[in-house]
């Protein structure tokens, strides 16, 4: 049982080192601004939408 979790953890290292292709800082940060700039989008989607159905439900369906 112990073998079998040291075995996994070098095999697993040695993926993670060898194996894998970390991005580069320049593309991790290019990355993390379309993340944040796709975020923003669809907050502000979603707020509108939001915005949208409020106007509907208080004014339209059951105005005062």
């Amino acid at each position: 049982m112990f073998k079998k979790i040291t075995n996994y953890c070098k095999e697993s290292y040695d993926e993670l080192v060898h194996k894998v292709s970390w991005p580069t800082r320049s593309e991790l940060s290019s990355s993390a601004v379309v993340v944040l700039y796709a975020s923003l989008l669809i907050a502000l989607v979603v707020f509108l939408m939001d915005s949208v159905f409020k106007f509907i439900m208080e004014d339209v369906i059951y105005p005062h």
